[in-house]
């Protein structure tokens, strides 16, 4: 048997999910603290599932990078600011870019302990406020010494163990599976066509809420808000995605010579939260009985595995592999596949090695149109995936993402709604 972390979970429910815009790097969310977009999703999604914050009895949170000097506070701002009693607490969760899918494991082993009836789970993140940093400096400077600071999120690109940046070793990948400039730049340019499509039919306006100049008080502290960069009132749309066919992309240059990955076919940066309610089964029917609300779905199974930091991007593969041997299910089986985009050669890597139904996989676009903002990511793959199933009438989704430093992990969700 594969090895690895697996849970499966028999009553464990999404009810809802909602999101901000995934908007570009130094766009209008430059000046906005994670901490805030945190919030503003958090109070979003209750109000939609009409679920009054007051009966959350627990908050999970996931953030990378630092947006602010007060990024140590995060999940209990962002839980005291939604509304959430002051008497429960609050988590900070962290797994690079499987974040997300480790908030939703984590809240389905709270609720399946016991621990937990109803879990808000929040990943935020601001790819555009990493900070400019320095670690050598608490001791002060020498003489004639020129001070070092580094862009942190550049810098924590590279995994220091291999020594290799995360888009090398998705160089490595396409060296291992024969993968093409030509094949990489063509998926790229399907995703954005997936996502610019899905976006015209309003798909995504349905897990989004827009985003705009806004205060959070709470009653005996300081205020909170938002206020976005530039003239725009208001951010309501995704910014990043737009048709880029392949002999566009084909003209941006390689990140290394005689690479394959470019700016175009990499994942894009964009800052973005996203939140969603996780509850147990008992908690799901009286909310159901009192709303008359269905959940979004059922947390089935989460998988998480490590591999070879050299070729981290392959991660998915073991990790669904190991997902769905556990339960009892066969790839056949899954209607809709979302693995994230880091690069595209890693997600070909991963599709190859898994002989992934080109179908199935990320058809409404992927992190080279929509963006990966970190902590945000898993989240927005497994509402995103959730969702499909929904509009399809199909049973089971994974959401996947290979994670820096070599791991994988991957989720499992059911549509209640299928027959």
């Amino acid at each position: 048997m594969a090895r690895g972390l697996f849970q499966s979970f028999s009553d464990t429910w999404i009810l809802a999910g909602v999101r901000t815009p995934m908007v570009d790097y130094c766009g209008a969310f430059a000046d906005v603290n994670p901490i805030d977009l945190g919030i503003k999703v958090a109070r979003e999604v209750c109000q939609r599932s009409g679920i009054a914050a007051g009966a959350i009895d627990t908050v999970l949170a996931g953030n990378m990078a630092p947006g602010g000097f007060d990024q140590f506070y995060l999940p209990r701002h962002i839980g005291l600011y939604a509304g959430v009693p002051c008497a429960v607490g609050a988590i900070m969760v962290q797994r690079i870019c499987g974040t997300g899918f480790e908030l939703f494991r984590q809240a389905g082993e709270q609720i399946a302990g016991g621990a937990a009836s109803l879990a808000l789970v929040v990943g935020t993140e601001s790819m555009t406020r990493n900070p400019i940093a320095a670690f050598e400096h608490r001791q002060g400077f020498k003489l004639g010494m020129v001070p070092q600071f580094k862009d942190y999120m550049w810098e924590a690109l590279t995994d220091p163990a291999p020594a290799l940046s995360m888009i090398h070793t998705a160089e490595n990948l396409a060296k291992k599976y024969g993968i093409t400039r030509e094949a990489v730049d063509a998926f790229a340019s399907q995703s954005f066509a997936r996502a610019v499509a899905a976006q015209e039919a309003g798909f995504f306006a349905g897990e989004i809420v827009p985003v705009g100049h806004e205060v959070f008080e709470l009653d005996g502290y300081q205020p909170r808000g938002i206020r976005l960069a530039g003239k725009a009132p208001l951010a309501e749309r995704d910014t990043h995605p737009r048709l880029s066919p392949p002999e566009v992309l084909a003209k941006l240059r390689p990140v290394f010579k005689d690479g394959v990955q470019t700016g175009g076919n990499s994942s894009a940066l964009t800052d973005a939260a996203v939140a969603a309610l996780v509850a147990s089964g008992p908690a799901t029917r009286e909310w159901g009985a009192q709303t008359g609300g269905k959940p979004l779905a059922r947390l089935a199974a989460a998988a998480a595995v490590g591999v070879p930091p050299e070729i981290m991007g392959i991660g998915p593969a073991p990790a669904i592999r190991l997902l769905l041997e556990r339960a009892g299910l066969t790839m056949a089986d899954i209607a809709r596949f979302e693995v994230n985009e880091a690069q595209g050669a890693q997600t070909l890597a991963v599709q190859r090695e898994l002989g992934l139904d080109a179908d199935k996989l990320n058809v409404k676009g992927g992190a080279i149109a929509l963006g990966h903002p970190l902590a945000a990511t898993g989240v927005r793959l497994t509402i995103t995936v959730a969702r499909q199933l929904k509009e399809i009438g199909a049973r089971w989704g994974v959401a996947s993402a290979c994670v820096g430093g070599g791991q994988g992990m991957a989720l499992l969700v059911e549509n209640p709604d299928a027959s």
